[in-house]
């Protein structure tokens, strides 16, 4: 074969699982250790914040311009990290909530991988562009596209 006839490209290839009782519990758990993490950073944080309080409170009055304003300040940035975990938490339980509801043997997109193949000519890009790999518990069950 003419090497000149030939080009290496790279791709992306979708992953998709199948939906298990394993997959499931794995993935339930994963989520609700995110969720157990980002409860643990919200109380860390309002202690911290509770900290920096106390400490501005100790070189002078609340009734102080200045320490007041501090005060502010230690709120305003608990609350918007607070926010931030918040909004997190909201997404990971949201995530948990729809697996949950998936089906048994359901197929779900996993994310991406990244691969080479090569063309030439006379070769359906669009064929060769669209691979995905499927994976039971782990294991690769089916490679689906023109590799």
């Amino acid at each position: 074969m003419d090497l000149a006839s030939e080009l290496l490209l790279k791709r992306a290839i979708n992953i998709k699982v199948v939906v298990t009782p394993r997959w499931k519990e794995e993935v339930q758990a994963q989520l609700q250790s995110q969720i157990n993490r980002l409860d643990g950073q919200l109380q860390q944080l309002e202690t911290q914040g509770q900290r920096a309080i106390a400490e501005v409170q100790k070189q002078g009055s609340a009734e102080d311009p200045i320490v007041a304003q501090q005060i502010g300040n230690i709120d305003n940035q608990v609350n918007q990290n607070k926010s931030k975990i918040l909004e997190k938490k909201n997404q990971a339980l949201q995530q948990l909530q729809q697996v949950q509801m998936l089906e048994m043997d359901q197929e779900v997109g996993q994310g991406q991988l990244e691969s080479f193949f090569t063309v030439q000519k006379g070769d359906n890009l669009v064929k060769k562009m669209q691979v995905e790999i499927l994976i039971k518990d782990g294991v690769v069950e089916d490679i689906r596209g023109d590799l």
